[in-house]
Order: structure tokens, then sequence, then C-alpha cells
């Protein structure tokens, strides 16, 4: 077995192309080189559960999660590389990414001039935040500074299974934007536009053409971060062969 085999869970086909350029297979496995391999989830905890557990079976020694995440604190822009201390659900069960692999992976990332923050806690819950007003309440109720739908499933196996594991995303919406719910009839699982999905959508609620060149342009800004953290700190992520768990 590869010592330093990484196993990389993204929820998003945008994630995983920030990863490689190679054909993406939903819910397969896809080599990336240096010792990592990707398993494209699909969004949620129990998609990204079962890629953990793929990856692992397919002989990962190390777990992380990369993709994209949303704000929940004020000041946390676009674009801007989150490496969280600290991921939890919200019934309360918290896991702490392995610091050494933490601190590698920040270390490229600040040599590499990237916009990050290592501070702040990522909250995992089972279904997106649609509004500010729901951002700020679960800002207020658990103090967490983003959020996403993935970390906490993982990171559950990675500690069942005694596995290091680490977490980047890129912050996407900003505590104060709006995601339209109708916007979510419009996509798949991986995030992929499904085109008469989306017109209807948009036959629907026509103001929602006013709408998707802002959130296209925050997607933009977070997948170009996500794209240049794999330039400065590899496929890997930075995980070291040796490095202590």
């Amino acid at each position: 077995m590869n010592l330093h085999s990484v196993g990389i869970v993204t929820a998003l086909a945008a994630e995983a192309k920030a990863l490689t350029r190679q054909r993406l297979h939903p819910q397969k496995l896809t080599p990336l080189g240096n010792g990592a391999n990707l398993w494209l989830s699909g969004m949620g905890p129990e998609a990204a559960r079962q890629g953990a557990l793929a990856l692992i079976d397919a002989g990962a020694t190390a777990l992380a999660v990369f993709g994209v995440a949303g704000a929940l604190a004020p000041g946390l822009r676009s674009g801007t590389l989150l490496c969280p201390h600290r991921i939890f659900d919200e019934q309360g069960r918290d896991y702490t990414p392995t610091p050494s692999w933490r601190a590698a992976l920040s270390q490229r990332l600040d040599a590499g001039g990237l916009a990050l923050t290592m501070e702040g806690s990522l909250l995992s819950l089972p279904a997106p935040l649609s509004s500010a007003a729901e951002k700020t309440a679960m800002r207020d109720r658990h103090l967490a500074v983003a959020v996403d739908m993935e970390s906490a499933a993982v990171a559950a196996v990675a500690n069942e299974r005694h596995l290091p594991f680490v977490v980047l995303r890129a912050i996407v919406d900003e505590s104060d934007d709006e995601i339209p719910l109708e916007l979510q009839a419009g996509v798949d699982a991986w995030g992929r536009p499904h085109l008469v999905h989306m017109l209807v959508a948009m036959a629907r609620h026509p103001a929602l053409l006013k709408r998707l060149p802002g959130l296209a342009s925050r997607m933009g800004k977070a997948t170009r971060a996500l794209q240049a953290a794999v330039v400065v700190a590899g496929t890997d992520l930075a995980r070291e062969p040796q490095g202590p768990c």
C-alpha cells in the first residue's frame, strides 16, 4: 500500500476541476498523481461519507475535503481560502483536523501569497443556507465562520478509521448574499447545470437572470482560489509521507 495516499472528497464538479483536467466521473475514483485520488461525491453528508469510505477502500491513508463554503462571518470575502481548526455538525459532534498536516498546508499557502484564514470553525449542515438571515442565525447559534455540507461527515470517517484529515475550502457566497432557492432546481447533485430545468426556473422566475452574473462571479473567485491552492500545495495538499498524525 502507498504510505502517502491522500483521498480527496469534492462535492461539486467545479471543485474537482480545480484539481484535475481529466474527465470526471461522479462517484468513481480519479487518480491525481503524487499519491492522491479524487472522489466526486455529490452534495450532502451521506454522499461525502460514502466517498470517504470508497477512498479508504481504494487505499487512502489520509482524507481531505476540498471545495467551496459559504461565509457566516461578516468580512469573510469570496475567494478567501479557509483551513479551519475545528469542524462540527449541528448535533455538536466536534472534529479537529490533523495539526501537522494543517500547519504544512498553511505554510505552503502562505508562501504562495494566497488570501487565507486559519482561524475559526466550520459548521456542516445537511442542507444549504440560502438567506442572510439564516446565515446570521447559524453564526450566532454555533459561533462558526463558515458553513458547508460535507466536511463533518468526512471528518467522522477519518476519526472512525484513525486517519489524518484536513479541510480546505474557498469562500463562495458571503454572509449577506442571498441564494435563490429556485436555482437549486436547475442543477444536479454535483452542481452541474441542467439546461431544461434551468430554463424552466428562469421562465418562472425572471428575476433570476439579474442574479446569475453575481453568483457566477462569486463562484469564479472561489474556484480560482482553489486552483491557486493546488498550484502551490500540490494535489496531495501538502501531506507529508512521514508526517505525524
